[in-house]
């Protein structure tokens, strides 16, 4: 049985993972056979009203948050080595863009959460497979992008702009589908990155994905 690293980045997605992403991510590693367990930082975030979408004032942490999708089953990600698992998941969500690192407000200028780049580098130079979902690709590209990775955010856009700035390499994806950088053993698939996309189609693309990380682990 493959063990998988699932890392969210709280819960909701304004200010955290995007729910529908992070279960369709847990529901298909388990469809698929594997066994995951989830990770998140231990860091405090200005929430977000979701009906308002507007800061609130008020402060949630962030691996407090994450454990509601992981039913109260999760680590700090400070906790995360590659040597114990076979593969890793980035679920999006604006958290990813915000709590992992930076880019929603300094695009290719990004700065990532260092445990989120020690983790990302780890299971890079340990030649095991990442998928990355919706906005997370932009966290892949900012750690890997000098190795010159392929990832998509979907269709061209300002994002996928900023994505090249780094170095990586951009592919044009529907949100039912993946794209697959077998050299670098990178996949990723742009989910919500359509804002208008159905649920059913998100998790196609999702599904495809996390089969074939599983499949390359």
């Amino acid at each position: 049985m493959k063990k998988i690293a699932v890392v969210l980045a709280g819960c909701g997605f304004k200010d955290g993972s995007e729910i529908t992403e992070a279960v369709s991510a847990l529901i298909a590693l388990s469809e698929a056979g594997a066994e995951y367990k989830v990770f998140a930082p231990d860091m405090k975030i200005k929430a977000v009203d979701h009906i308002k979408f507007e800061k609130t004032g008020e402060e949630r942490n962030v691996l407090q948050e994450a454990a509601r999708i992981a039913r109260g089953k999760i680590q700090n990600i400070r906790e995360l080595t590659a040597d114990a698992f076979d593969g890793l998941v980035m679920p999006g969500g604006f958290g990813a863009a915000t709590n992992l690192c930076s880019w929603g407000s300094d695009g290719a200028n990004a700065k990532v959460h260092p445990e989120v780049e020690r983790v990302v580098r780890d299971f890079y130079q340990k030649q095991k497979p990442i998928a990355a979902i919706c906005i997370a690709p932009a966290i892949v590209a900012k750690v890997l992008g000098s190795q010159g990775v392929t990832v998509t955010v979907g269709a061209s856009s300002d994002t996928s702009k900023e994505i090249e700035k780094t170095g990586a390499v951009h592919e044009v994806c529907a949100v039912d589908d993946y794209v697959t950088d077998r050299e670098h053993r990178i996949i990723t698939t742009p989910a919500y990155m359509y804002g208008d996309a159905k649920p059913h189609q998100l998790f196609q693309g999702i599904r495809g994905a996390i089969r074939e990380l599983v499949e390359m682990a």
